[in-house]
């Protein structure tokens, strides 16, 4: 069976579930090595072997091209900037890393930085896969939100937590924009901001994998492994703004929409 023998919006689906899945193939592979690192003796400690395979991982993307240079180069400040934000918010108790390893600074192994890398490396190659292309983009009122909820999240912990507030700001800010994207023949859009929640939901799933193989742990996890708290699905959605608002400000000028439709398929 082809893709052309299924009925149009069937076969619309499979396509862009398959672009998901190809955008997502770094995310895939260390949860793939979460999985296995669990399930296989390993002569260095765990959280060590990981950061190995994350670089070694890196590395294979870029001599299969899979990401360029200028993409790994992007990505690698998605690491630094996740590492930053781990050092504070395990050094304030909001979730630890069970096992102990070489590689560790202040309590946060090394490997961690990769976890938004993976989330850096899905956001640019959907980029590229489905060509994206925004409508109506505020970079000055995104980015201004996007820097105000970084902030929340580090802030929080003394004064009010903004995270509500915050998020009708993000709406706002977003009201009319669009993000267009390609799909086989066809060029679609949707709203700039659910698109934003529907990648926290996915990232709220993952975290759920993730903790579930030791690769970090909340509070209320470190007994018993538990299904991370809901709420949490918010938090990823208003942090995925910050990761999108990165790409965005390193694309530069070119986030406009063409308006283009690609010629159907042959």
């Amino acid at each position: 069976m082809t893709l052309s023998s299924l009925p149009f919006p069937l076969a619309q689906l499979v396509r862009f579930g398959l672009l998901e899945a190809r955008a997502c193939a770094f995310a895939v592979c260390m949860f793939t090595g979460f999985a296995l690192s669990a399930a296989v003796p390993l002569p260095v400690p765990r959280y060590d072997a990981l950061l190995l395979y994350a670089v070694a991982l890196t590395a294979l993307f870029w001599a299969l091209r899979l990401e360029t240079g200028r993409e790994i180069a992007a990505i690698a400040g998605f690491h630094v900037v996740g590492l930053a934000f781990e050092l504070f918010k395990v050094h304030m108790g909001s979730w630890s890393y069970p096992e102990a390893a070489w590689s560790v600074v202040w309590g946060v192994p090394l490997y961690s930085g990769f976890m938004y890398a993976a989330v850096g490396s899905y956001i640019v190659r959907a980029w590229r896969l489905l060509d994206l292309g925004l409508e109506n983009y505020r970079p000055r009122a995104v980015t201004a939100v996007a820097v105000a909820i970084y902030a929340n999240f580090l802030t929080h912990h003394w004064l009010p937590d903004l995270r509500v507030p915050l998020a009708l700001l993000l709406v706002a800010a977003t009201w009319g924009t669009w993000v267009h994207f390609t799909v086989g023949p066809r060029r679609a859009r949707m709203p700039l901001a659910l698109s934003f929640l529907l990648i926290g939901v996915f990232l709220w799933v993952a975290e759920n994998i993730a903790t579930l193989f030791d690769a970090w742990r909340y509070p209320h996890q470190a007994q018993v492994w538990a299904l991370v708290h809901p709420a949490k699905l918010g938090a990823w959605a208003l942090l995925v703004t910050v990761s999108f608002v990165l790409v965005a400000l390193w694309k530069g000028a070119d986030v406009r929409d063409r308006g283009e439709t690609p010629e159907p398929s042959r």
